[in-house]
């Protein structure tokens, strides 16, 4: 014999009390209720004699033959329009990223007077016990800023007006690089309180890529910048301005333009290695001891703007004229391969950082916004919209401080996901 259940499911006339897919009747249904629609399996139904509230996830019955309404009909239909489950808030379909409003700065530096293109924080100040930072400007000027008092400690003229555009500290002693589109690098000594030139390179050719540093047996270290030629790069020793050698992407190989350059040794006794992100799109490794090739991977379509490496995870990221990050590997082998890339909203990534503790990147846009990732996954977690033009640079500092700087004339320092 077929219980109510199958009766009414096969030929849509049951000639029971209505029923839900376990078999419990609903609350004052009638014995008799024409063509009816049985809910689905995922619906929730109320225990037998619980008397609680029906909390369906689907449809419940729908009536269509208006012209034989049972006794009791509206006081069932009642019933079933009580048990319709509320509809869901727009709040609560929003990610977590998308309900949270977006942090505000914890501070804002002004005073450049021009569109700020490079920023590198420096040890801390023994007087004061924080972090120094540093911002090169459009007008030529290096601004070293106080961030106890927020306010410039010294202001350094070495590049006739022109913009300059990568900033590095030296490990030994108080030593800064300052990069211009003067085609000069200028070495700064800036130890008690000096700020004058006592070395300065000339470089060989017009661009925007910014050069690199590693540092090896103290006091000498290494220089990568653009060579004469229009795909080579150049190694220098420093401070003798010894020529080491002069890097090129192999035969055949036209990958344009030098982008960016990135320095780095898995560990001091290793050899050094050079990674160069191209203008065609592409990725080389080279190992500087032997002047070759190690491997090339063609990671975008537009031209790599920026690169950073995590050398202990042998892991890295760039970022290009394009609308996508790409996440590379590098191998045993020295080989590297894309492992997977991460699409943005807009085009145009003018810098990049990974945090010194290897936990978050943060990106530059075109789009006047700092995106930040966890560095693992590539998590999207936060989009900064505090800018009014692009973002040109981005740096972290060894306590997690963010800073940003912009064609708006600021530079935003921000502090996020603090001990994570």
């Amino acid at each position: 014999m077929k219980t109510a259940l199958e009766e009414g499911t096969e030929t849509g006339h049951g000639h029971g009390p209505l029923l839900c897919s376990s078999g419990t009747p609903l609350p004052g249904s009638s014995p008799v209720l024409p063509s009816t629609q049985f809910c689905s399996p995922n619906d929730q139904c109320p225990a037998p004699g619980s008397g609680s509230a029906l909390t369906p996830t689907g449809s419940w019955l729908r009536f269509f033959d208006s012209q034989h309404l049972a006794p009791g009909f509206w006081l069932q239909l009642l019933v079933l329009l009580l048990c319709r489950p509320a509809p869901m808030p727009s709040s609560s379909l929003a990610t977590p990223a998308q309900r949270l409003p977006a942090p505000d700065p914890q501070f804002v530096l002004r005073g450049t007077r021009s569109a700020v293109h490079a920023l590198r924080f420096c040890r801390e100040d023994p007087s004061q016990g924080h972090p120094l930072l540093l911002s090169g400007s459009l007008s030529g000027l290096v601004h070293i800023w106080s961030l106890q008092t927020w306010r410039t400690l010294a202001t350094l003229d070495g590049h006739g007006g022109q913009c300059v555009t990568w900033l590095q500290t030296l490990p030994h002693g108080h030593q800064l690089l300052s990069q211009g589109r003067d085609l000069r690098l200028c070495l700064w000594d800036l130890a008690e309180g000096r700020n004058t030139v006592v070395n300065s390179v000339c470089l060989k050719s017009v661009g925007f890529c910014r050069s690199s540093v590693l540092a090896t047996a103290q006091p000498r270290w290494l220089l990568a910048m653009p060579g004469k030629g229009n795909d080579e790069v150049e190694i220098l020793e420093m401070p003798s301005k010894t020529s080491v050698c002069t890097l090129k992407p192999g035969a055949g190989a036209k990958p344009g333009m030098p982008m960016c350059l990135e320095l780095w040794q898995a560990t001091p006794s290793s050899r050094p290695h050079l990674l160069a992100g191209f203008e065609d799109g592409s990725v080389v490794l080279w190992d500087v001891s032997e002047r070759k090739v190690c491997s090339r991977i063609a990671c975008h379509t537009e031209p790599v703007m920026a690169l950073g490496l995590d050398s202990q995870e042998a892991r890295g990221v760039s970022g290009s004229a394009g609308k996508a990050l790409a996440v590379w590997t590098l191998d045993e082998q020295q080989a590297l391969k894309v492992c997977r890339t991460r699409e943005l909203t807009n085009p145009g990534i003018a810098d990049l950082t990974i945090r010194p503790d290897c936990k978050l990147l943060a990106t530059a846009g075109w789009d006047h916004r700092v995106r930040i990732f966890h560095w693992k996954t590539m998590k999207p977690l936060a989009v900064l919209g505090f800018h009014t033009a692009a973002v040109h640079c981005v740096a972290f500092a060894s306590n997690g401080l963010l800073a940003a700087g912009s064609g708006d004339q600021r530079i935003s320092v921000w502090s996020l996901y603090p001990g994570t």
